[in-house]
Order: structure tokens, then C-alpha cells, then sequence
């Protein structure tokens, strides 16, 4: 399903990679998706409780936030999880919820802190590589924006071309849409994320998956690690 490029080893050492792969997902199903929704106003409410009553500087400092934020630092970037949980646990704003495909990724991705990609996966082409760019690789966004990706980026290949980068997110052909019924996440674990932080998260995410659609059934969950 997915394998790891050895140069990611050599120039991302620690590095690891988790995936999870469902089929059945009836994202379109009314009760599920209410279901989800009032699961996901549960832990709006707990993020505010638990987080309330720090600063962005001490949220910041939370794992795997540091590790990230290395990460990003290396193409000036900002980690934006970081900012979709400030928005949520010390604004008040809701968790965005496009479908409840993604609406499920983004709890997670809240919860968990960790980078996070959903696909389609009947559109996914054979086997995916994950590799390092050489600055010349390019995409299609999921604004429908031409992407080039920067040298040095994390990003995942199938046969048909770049379907995300840590830094750019997830590709157009892939995207998830209302009629997607077999779902893939990927993660992705920058060194100093730990692998069985990974295997919690995509737990988890099955976990609010089956919350939506109790008849969707893993095909495979996985944590690669680079060695």
C-alpha cells in the first residue's frame, strides 16, 4: 500500500508514516452524520476545557507541536493544526465540518495534533511512495491552484502523480468527495513524533468513523517507520 523511499531515512531520521484504509463509509447517511455532529460539539467542549486556560505559547510547546514547528521552520511555514486548535479551544470557533468524511479527519487531527490527509481511495492509483522532493515535482491542490513542490518536502506519490506534501496538503484527483465510500488517511509523523502516537490517533479515527457509519470495515491500518 504504502512504502517509504530509503532516502527519507537518511534525510528524516525517525520519521514514520501511518495509514488507514476503510471501506463502506455511507457519509451521506442522516443519522450518521448527526451522530457525528454531536460527537463532535463533545469534543469542541472538551478541547475548551482542557486547553482554556493556557496561552498560545503553552499550547505551542505541547507534543508534538515542537516537532512540527521544526518542520515547517525549514520552509517558513506555520504548523497549521496548531492554529486550528487555538481557533477552536481559545476562540470558541467550531471544527470545520465539509462532509463528514474530513469532519471525522479534522476531530482527530484536533485531538491528536497530527498531520493528517484524506483521500478517495478508489482514485488512488496502485502504491503509494512516500519521498523527498527535488523541487521539480508538481500538483494540483485542492484549491485547484498548480503547486510546485519546495525542495526537500515530504511528500506521497501514486502512479498518476503527487497526491500530498507536508507542506502543500492533499492533491485535487484525490480529494474526497460526497460519494466516497472506501476512504483513505494518511499521517504524517516528522521526526519526533512518536509511532505509537500514530497507531492512538488512527484508533481513534476509526473510532468516529464507525460513530458515522457503524457498517464501514477496516481494510488495513498501518505505522511505517524509517530505517
Amino acid at each position: 500500500m504504502i512504502f517509504l523511499d530509503p532516502a527519507c531515512a537518511e534525510r528524516y531520521p525517525g520519521l514514520c508514516v501511518g495509514y488507514l484504509a476503510v471501506g463502506g463509509v455511507r457519509a451521506d447517511d442522516p443519522d450518521g452524520r448527526r451522530n457525528l455532529s454531536e460527537r463532535c460539539a463533545q469534543l469542541e467542549s472538551d478541547l475548551r476545557r482542557r486547553y482554556g486556560s493556557v496561552d498560545r505559547a503553552q499550547l505551542a510547546a505541547m507534543p508534538p507541536f515542537p516537532a512540527y514547528a521544526a518542520y515547517y521552520r525549514r520552509f517558513k511555514k506555520t504548523y497549521h493544526v496548531l492554529l486550528q486548535l487555538e481557533s477552536v479551544a481559545l476562540k470558541g470557533r467550531a471544527i470545520a465540518s465539509p462532509g463528514g468524511l474530513v469532519q471525522a479527519m479534522f476531530m482527530a487531527e484536533l485531538e491528536s495534533r497530527l498531520l493528517t490527509a484524506g483521500h478517495d481511495h478508489d482514485a488512488v492509483e496502485n502504491a503509494i511512495t512516500v519521498r523527498i522532493a527535488d523541487g521539480t515535482e508538481e500538483f494540483v491542490g485542492l484549491d485547484g491552484r498548480e503547486r510546485r513542490l519546495k525542495s526537500g518536502d515530504l511528500h506521497m506519490m501514486d502512479a498518476g502523480g503527487v497526491i500530498s506534501s507536508v507542506i502543500y496538503g492533499p492533491d485535487s484527483r484525490t480529494r474526497v468527495h460526497p460519494d466516497t465510500n472506501r476512504v483513505l488517511y494518511t499521517v504524517y509523523g516528522v521526526p519526533g513524533v512518536e509511532p505509537a502516537d500514530i497507531e492512538t490517533h488512527l484508533h481513534r479515527l476509526q473510532e468516529y468513523l464507525e460513530v458515522m457509519a457503524p457498517g464501514a470495515g477496516v481494510e488495513e491500518r498501518r505505522v511505517l517507520t524509517a530505517t
